[in-house]
């Protein structure tokens, strides 16, 4: 090339660029002029959010938020000094909007969570078990996340304590007509080409054929750090690049450990909110989907105490983007809701009239899931006696029989000739190993194993808690916002509202 015609050329790449950034600022003033139009058309006319953290309690409404509060706020006033992070309410129920939001579905007044996250993620509802489509599963619906990736060039993040490929993380990058297609999702999140993340391993990474290419191996291709080890999670820098984080601890189910069974050094909700913030933080903006899945889980199981861990868990991530919060107040918007309520939880049981006694609760030293795994699976191997059951029933959940010698000094804890039975049964049931089949005995133990859903029952009821169902409820669902357009998200509406305001602060098509 002669010298003229490099000269000619360096011109011409110096023009391309300049017309580039022209028109990328242009596209940035049409956009900002656009979120302001649709946000005042909505009723805002303040600051619009560049960062947006979505916290979705699954299977959390109000029941779940105030037993947390209520429990943490009965071990403070018993001077416990083992109680590190006792509070009277949680970090997000002192944020100065809240709202509440119907969750029905194209199917039922008792949702799931494909249908219910679809509503959040896209505006529209549809059946039960579907996630981001219609209900002739023919038109494909648009999420939030992806439209702020493509028109606004958000950096996107999803994290929760349950496979990534689970209904609630995939209604913010999937569509599909059966929420149950887990490899057909995890392709989808490959192409999401989301920025970050994190959380339970995938569910059926190669499908149901061992031939198909590992969703992980097709990541690795298309660019992404998986990332299995927390001393590599630690070590990974905003530079590395898109990255898909893996719990190295794997609980039931290949999900994050229930809070109330976390072992020192393994990572938290938290730690993953953390890092996807140092990840994702740009001048551009990003949109940060986090997801609190195992309060489902305990609800399904009616599972209290593991319930109130979670909760907080959830609440402790809440506090760093809190922390982000306060180094952005004008650009930042938070929201924390839940996506349906599970299990028909209350405060307030029949067998003690007005009463509680939430401290029980402080009894339970592991989940369910960590019962069945450690003691129940070797109760039946070992055909271990009813009396061994019943000193571990003390020793991990404080039950003990009358002639106990703490009886005395624990009346609360101890189980009644009725109570007894009860547990008795369920233990004779769970050695047998004979499936649930009577209407009876589901309602007595649903699809759980009946030595350690009665033992949580037990513990719920004496405590003053009960629950309705093994399923989800039909509950409305707490919206709290703060931030930058928080005030959008008070008073009462239908949950695909929550994606009406997002679409309208941003100003997304």
């Amino acid at each position: 090339m002669t010298k003229a015609k490099k000269i000619v050329a360096s011109l011409c790449a110096a023009a391309t660029l300049i017309t580039a950034g022209s028109v990328g600022l242009a596209a940035s003033a049409a956009n900002s002029s656009t979120a302001k139009t649709t946000a005042s058309a909505a009723g805002y006319n303040g600051t619009l959010p560049k960062y947006i953290f979505m916290f979705i309690g699954d299977g959390m409404s109000f029941p779940q938020t105030q037993i947390t509060a209520d429990y943490y706020s009965a071990l403070a006033d018993t001077n416990d000094n083992d109680i590190l992070e006792a509070k009277t309410r949680l970090n997000f129920m002192n944020f100065p909007v809240v709202g509440s939001a119907n969750t029905y579905d194209s199917s039922s007044f008792c949702p799931d969570s494909a249908s219910t996250a679809t509503s959040l993620s896209t505006g529209h509802k549809t059946y039960s078990g579907t996630i981001n489509m219609d209900e002739t599963f023919t038109v494909e619906y648009e999420t939030i996340a992806e439209k702020l990736k493509d028109q606004l060039g958000y950096k996107i993040g999803i994290v929760s304590t349950v496979n990534l490929n689970h209904a609630t993380p995939a209604a913010y990058y999937a569509h599909q007509a059966s929420r149950n297609s887990y490899y057909e999702i995890g392709v989808e999140m490959v192409e999401s080409d989301f920025d970050y993340f994190a959380g339970g391993a995938l569910k059926k990474p190669t499908g149901n054929d061992k031939d198909q290419t590992s969703v992980y191996e097709l990541a690795e291709q298309a660019g992404y750090n998986v990332i299995t080890t927390y001393d590599e999670a630690e070590a990974l820098k905003p530079e590395d690049g898109k990255s898909i984080l893996i719990a190295e601890n794997l609980a039931d189910s290949d999900s994050m450990s229930y809070s109330n069974d976390r072992v020192k050094g393994e990572w938290t909700l938290s730690d993953y909110v953390e890092k996807g913030i140092e990840m994702l933080d740009n001048d551009t903006g990003f949109f940060m989907m986090v997801e609190g899945g195992k309060i489902d889980w305990a609800c399904h199981a009616n599972d209290a105490k593991s319930t109130i861990s979670d909760t907080l868990a959830l609440a402790n991530s809440v506090s760093e983007a809190l922390e982000f919060y306060k180094q952005h107040p004008d650009e930042t918007l938070i929201i924390v809701t839940g996506d349906h309520e599970t299990g028909g939880l209350t405060i307030g049981y029949a067998g003690t009239d007005y009463d509680t006694y939430l401290t029980n609760l402080k009894n339970q030293k592991l989940s369910y899931a960590k019962f069945d795994s450690d003691y129940v699976s070797k109760y039946k191997a070992n055909s271990t006696s009813f009396e061994a059951v019943l000193r571990d029933v003390k020793k991990l959940f404080g039950l003990m029989t009358a002639d106990d010698k703490d009886a005395e000094s624990n009346p609360n804890l101890v189980l009644t000739e009725y109570e007894y039975n009860k547990l008795k049964a369920a233990y004779d049931k769970t050695m047998s190993g004979e499936k649930v089949e009577s209407q009876e005995e589901y309602l007595l133990y649903g699809s759980y194993e009946p030595l350690t859903v009665t033992i949580t029952h037990l513990l719920n009821n004496k405590s003053g808690v009960n629950f309705a169902s093994y399923a989800h409820t039909g509950l409305p669902v707490a919206v709290y916002a703060k931030g930058a357009g928080s005030s959008l998200f008070n008073g009462y509406y239908d949950n695909t509202k929550i994606y009406d305001k997002l679409a309208a602060l941003t100003g997304v098509k």
